[in-house]
Formats: structure tokens, C-alpha cells, sequence
């Protein structure tokens, strides 16, 4: 009997100390999503209090407004990101490997280099579109992001599904919204170098959907027949 117990304390110790480490593990994995949205969160509210300060006056008001609505709307998102990040469940699994790990931290963080290039002297009608796929990639994203919730993550991992809202109608609104924002944001910034960046953060994402969409099918069941009546990013298309 004694024996017993001893093993016995010893496995609750244990499951005690893996239950600790999967904690901090879990707390670890939200930090640099926090660091990251709350420093792009303030450059963007430094580039919005900018832009208000030094604006071209012979601008026109419909460019100006979307100007503005865009930086609002990237800064809206950021929030809800980090709000989101805060409030996530834990993970019921997650994928196995470096290379999904990889490619999470590369889609999410690549785009960010095309700041270091050089903005471009947009036509109007240029900066137009811009501005507005911004508007609208962002703007998405934060509704998107509000029928997440608790199961958003950036690593390939499964903590609830959701297949109500927008995900009714494709499996990963969210890298849609992000793209097309991510579109009009290397507009302003274009060249053949930040064009290659976009390309590979999109195939970055593109695999981010695939590890993700194992993981998904590892632990829930009903996850195939979501997929199969369910396009992946575009209805009809893809």
C-alpha cells in the first residue's frame, strides 16, 4: 500500500508540473503577438497623428477620409487582436514539428518588412484603391476576429470550431481579409522587391491553411465535412 501511494503522489506531481509547464508554455505563445499588435498598434497612431498634422491640403476629401478610415481601422484590428490573444482558450492540440511553427511566424510577420521601403507618389486614383483595400481587408478582419474569439491563434492549433458566420461560407476569412489589406498596404510601398514579399507571405499562408486544416481534422470529426462543402478562401474558386 505504501508503494502505492508513493506512486500515486508521484504522478499527481507530475501531471501538476506538466499542467504548470503547458501554463507557461500557453503564456509564452501570447506574448510576442501582444508585443507585436501594441508596437504596430502605436507606429500606427504615430503615422494617423502624422498624417492628420501634415497632410497634403490640396489632397482630395475622399482619398483624405479613406486615409484616415484605413489607419483607424488597422489600429481597430490591432486591438482586437491583442484582445483576443488575451482571452483565447487553450489549445486542445497542436501541430506537430518545427515547419508549421515556421510558417505561422513567417506569414505573420513578414509583410511587416515592406515598411523599410520607400512609399510611393500614388496617382488618385491609385491611392484610392489603396486605401480602400485596406479599409476593407481591416475592417473585415476585426469581424472576423469577433466571431473567433477564444479560438483565434497564429500556430497551427485547434481550440474550438467555428463554422457559423462568415466561415459558413469559406474555412479561413481571416488570411482572406488580411490579404486583401496586405495588398493595399504594398501598394503604397511597391516595387519588384516588396511584390516578392507579398508572394511569400501568401505562400506562407497558403501552408499556414494546410497545417492548420490537419490539426483541425485530427480532433474534430465533423471537420471533413465542413471541408468539403466549404471553400477554403474564395466560394467557387478555391
Amino acid at each position: 500500500m505504501r508503494g502505492l501511494r508513493r506512486e500515486t503522489r508521484r504522478f499527481i506531481d507530475w501531471d501538476f508540473a506538466a499542467l504548470q509547464q503547458a501554463r507557461l508554455y500557453d503564456l509564452l505563445m501570447r506574448l510576442p503577438m501582444l508585443m507585436w499588435s501594441a508596437f504596430l498598434g502605436l507606429v500606427t497612431v504615430a503615422g494617423l497623428q502624422q498624417y492628420l498634422r501634415q497632410a497634403d491640403p490640396t489632397l482630395s476629401g475622399a482619398v483624405y477620409v479613406l486615409n484616415v478610415a484605413m489607419r483607424v481601422s488597422v489600429i481597430a484590428y490591432l486591438v482586437v487582436i491583442a484582445a483576443t490573444v488575451v482571452v483565447r482558450i487553450r489549445p486542445a492540440r497542436k501541430a506537430r514539428g518545427i515547419e508549421p511553427r515556421i510558417s505561422a511566424l513567417i506569414g505573420t510577420f513578414l509583410l511587416t518588412a515592406v515598411v523599410v521601403f520607400p512609399r510611393r507618389d500614388l496617382s488618385v486614383i491609385a491611392g484610392l484603391v489603396s486605401a480602400l483595400l485596406a479599409l476593407i481587408g481591416s475592417a473585415f478582419a476585426v469581424v472576423v476576429l469577433t466571431q473567433l474569439r477564444q479560438s483565434f491563434s497564429i500556430m497551427a492549433e485547434a481550440r474550438q470550431l467555428v463554422t457559423a458566420g462568415v466561415y459558413r461560407i469559406v474555412r479561413h476569412p481571416l488570411y482572406l481579409a488580411e490579404e486583401v489589406a496586405a495588398i493595399g498596404i504594398v501598394m503604397q510601398f511597391f516595387s519588384l522587391w516588396t511584390a516578392l514579399i507579398l508572394a511569400v507571405q501568401i505562400g506562407f499562408q497558403l501552408r499556414r491553411m494546410q497545417n492548420e486544416e490537419v490539426v483541425l481534422g485530427e480532433i474534430f470529426p465533423e471537420y471533413r465535412a465542413y471541408r468539403e462543402r466549404t471553400a477554403r478562401i474564395l466560394p467557387g474558386i478555391y
